[in-house]
């Protein structure tokens, strides 16, 4: 089967079952091996910009849209089975876009969407994903796998006393300030934190500083969507230079990290479990160490106050 995807977590969770794509997006990068496919889309913002700026890129091109797809090629890879989604049209190309461009090839490939916005919804997609491409039996091989991985981490916090549950506020974006929403409530629950600012499945959207200030968190992750950890330290100010940002509890308690957003925290496939497995010695350190983690959890996180720093001196990016 000829299969082309067009967000990242579309090509992990293929590739998770077994499958190469013959054409993905532009920002496509895990496995390693996907980065030398070709891509079937494009953008028209200047990721490498300010968050500020990509902002505002993203409201100028409300109109034209931010991706644009190459149907050239996507007429030239005559694809069965084309993989994108509807939860985020500035997240990635979407199934408008899509439709769009299917109606100019001469190819007629089944269009599947994904709209995750909870772990359930991207577990059901994985299996989606299988019938889609008679993967079924290897699908629930990988969710069954991921399940337990979900489970060994919820049965050490499910018991846990209410009072011990740390106040927790996650960031996908820094200017303007967005909590991130959809999985990562259950995220932090399953990882024995308190996450009062979004509910489970609720969208991720522009808060308030004030509103932040008023929850005052105990733990703060700074995760913006598409920022790797370099591109999140070049963008630091736009929190720490906030009134107030200084007395906050987190901040008073060095309790900041740095999360690489880009693939972890807001890519909705099988890594979502890794994000998890960071996630736990992150909010409850006394009951998880860097163990837990099936990636080392420094190519995930990093406490924020030293993210500079470590860039500098390392040169590591994840």
């Amino acid at each position: 089967m000829r299969i082309v995807t067009t967000l990242p977590s579309a090509t992990e969770t293929v590739a998770a079952l077994g499958l190469e794509p013959v054409g993905v997006s532009h920002e496509c990068d895990y496995p390693p091996r996907v980065e030398s496919l070709p891509s079937v889309t494009d953008s028209r913002i200047d990721a490498d910009a300010s968050s500020a700026d990509i902002d505002a890129q993203v409201l100028e091109a409300a109109d034209e849209g931010v991706y644009e797809v190459d149907t050239e090629l996507l007429d030239d890879l005559e694809p069965d089975l084309i993989v994108t989604q509807g939860m985020c049209d500035v997240c990635a190309v979407d199934e408008v876009a899509i439709a769009d461009a299917v109606a100019e090839i001469d190819a007629d490939p089944e269009i599947l969407t994904t709209d995750p916005h909870s772990i359930d919804d991207v577990l059901e997609d994985l299996e989606r994903i299988g019938r889609a491409t008679g993967r079924e039996k290897q699908a629930r091989e990988v969710r069954q796998d991921l399940e337990s991985r979900i489970d060994a981490i919820r049965e050490r916090t499910a018991e846990m006393d209410p009072a011990d549950r740390p106040r927790v506020a996650i960031f996908d974006w820094t200017d303007p300030v967005m909590v991130a929403g959809h999985w990562t409530a259950e995220l932090v629950a399953w990882t024995g934190g308190e996450y009062g600012l979004a509910d489970v499945g609720e969208r991720s959207r522009p808060r308030e500083w004030d509103e932040i200030r008023a929850y005052d968190p105990e733990l703060v992750v700074v995760a913006p969507c598409g920022f790797g950890l370099e591109q999140t330290a070049a963008n630091a100010t736009d929190l720490t230079e906030r009134e107030g940002w200084e007395e906050l509890t987190a901040v008073q308690e060095g309790r900041v990290w740095a999360m690489d957003g880009h693939h972890y925290l807001n890519r909705p496939g099988p890594r979502l479990v890794d994000t998890l497995e960071a996630l736990a010695p992150i909010v409850q350190p006394d009951r998880f160490d860097e163990t837990t983690t099936s990636v080392a959890l420094e190519e995930i996180a990093v406490p924020f106050d030293t993210l500079s720093d470590r860039l500098e001196t390392t040169g590591a990016r994840p």
